[in-house]
């Protein structure tokens, strides 16, 4: 009888987070997203690998449980901070900045909003957890991991709001950084200005350059779909800051692809790839590659109050993704716009030649992942420092830095402890949620 009550009482729980999965999955990837089957099936592939692709698949689960739970350090509601919404390990890489610098920074801001600034600390420790699991560290390690980013976080917070840095100014590269950042950065300097013109084009007999079709993440266009990208191609160009915009002649369209594949929260949006000419000349080796990425509602949104001013200045979504970058970047992309197509908002930013993302076989032992999870802390504190400095808006009349030191306060073993207890709770149940995803799965989704 006991046995029985233990089994019934496991699969009642197992049973009801199940379904609440489902309900998650179907109404914001079925209803909300309309992603295909095709499409769906496409991301759950990624996400069933392991527990950290199904928790990087699987944001607004993430939201919905943690809208649930009590946190001590939250930020009051009428003091936001402008957050990533998505921030994990996997979306920091090595770039070249505006200036020509490379740096190491976030790079994906599709999920850009006003809210407490802790979403993004909290998504973060609960990946350095799943990731350092994937890496083979023991618990232990995991919480150091846990504890260096938040060590660096807070420190980083108090040298801005005590003026020993600008986070305006503060950004990262080979000689202020360690270990598997600063490989992924000096690899990225003898990068040759061309190597995204080799990888994604080829240049005819007649010295014309166009998308090599033969790619297997590039496929072409319809004569429709190309002739609506030049229609709308002006609304790009207005759309480009005018402190970036060069002459008309610059912004030339050579030819367009759709871009295959993506990440794994981005599988289903539309995305194009535009070659455009860049300065002209006879040797073609300046052209210039343009990503076109569809932005939907960021998914922090549909949980978070609802902020009215928020949407009032920002009721374009390309608009807020590429105001979420300029907010959060120093030296930001001069190719960002956006536009709408057939009722989709757009963002465009530039496919750089100048792009590494870190290393696993640099990430293998403890010094090197404690360095790299120090300086992501300080990136952290320097994107929602930086976002309230010069935004255009006027949303935000105070310094979020500021306001999230008065919540930590004097704590800051206090506000490390629950990051820790919290983000090993939460990898736990990342564990069981993507073992019951892939039960989901077979019962569910594959046999519909």
């Amino acid at each position: 009888m006991a046995q029985n009550a233990e089994e019934r009482i496991h699969y009642t729980k197992s049973y009801l987070r199940k379904q609440t999965i489902h309900t998650i999955l179907e109404q914001f990837d079925g209803t909300i997203m309309g992603l295909s089957k095709t499409d769906r099936k496409a991301k759950y592939n990624k996400m069933k690998q392991d527990p950290f692709c199904f928790f990087r698949g699987s944001a607004y689960l993430f939201y919905y449980d943690v809208m649930n739970m009590p946190f001590t350090y939250h930020t009051s509601e009428d003091k936001p901070t402008w957050i990533m919404g998505d921030l994990h390990f996997d979306n920091f890489s090595a770039f070249q900045n505006e200036s020509g610098d490379i740096v190491f920074d976030v790079d994906d801001f599709d999920e850009g909003y006003l809210g407490s600034y802790l979403y993004d600390v909290l998504r973060m420790v609960v990946s350095i957890r799943l990731f350092a699991e994937q890496q083979g560290f023991e618990k232990e390690a995991q919480e150091e991991f846990v504890e260096k980013f938040c060590k660096a976080y807070r420190k980083q917070l108090k040298k801005f709001n005590e003026d020993e840095e600008d986070p305006v100014t503060t950004q990262f590269t080979v000689d202020n950084t360690k270990s598997a950042i600063k490989k992924a950065l000096k690899k990225l300097e003898k990068r040759k200005a061309t190597h995204e013109l080799d990888k994604q084009t080829v240049v005819d007999d007649e010295g014309n350059r166009a998308f090599d079709r033969e790619h297997t993440k590039l496929q072409s266009v319809s004569k429709n779909e190309y002739s609506e990208l030049q229609k709308i191609w002006n609304q790009y160009l207005e759309s480009i800051a005018e402190e970036s915009f060069q002459e008309d002649e610059h912004y030339e369209i050579k030819d367009i692809v759709k871009k295959k594949g993506a990440g794994i929260g981005s599988t289903g949006l539309k995305r194009f790839y535009i070659l455009i000419e860049g300065q002209h000349d006879n040797e073609h080796h300046d052209d210039i590659i343009l990503e076109a990425k569809e932005a939907r509602t960021p998914i922090p949104a549909y949980f978070f109050p609802y902020d009215e001013q928020f949407w009032k200045s920002h009721k374009h979504q390309g608009e807020r993704v590429i105001t979420t970058q300029q907010a959060m970047h120093h030296m930001a992309d001069p190719y960002l716009g956006y536009f709408t197509m057939k009722g989709r908002d757009y963002y465009v930013r530039e496919r750089s030649p100048y792009e590494k993302d870190l290393k696993e076989k640099h990430l293998e032992d403890f010094k090197s992942v404690k360095q790299t999870v120090k300086t992501m802390g300080k990136i952290a504190a320097k994107i929602h420092a930086r976002a309230d400095v010069d935004l255009e808006h006027g949303i935000l009349s105070y310094h979020s830095e500021e306001e999230i030191l008065n919540v930590i306060g004097d704590d800051k073993e206090g506000f490390i402890k629950e990051m820790q207890v919290w983000s090993g709770f939460y990898k736990e149940r990342v564990e069981e949620d993507h073992a019951l995803f892939n039960e989901w799965l077979k019962e569910y989704f594959y046999s519909k």
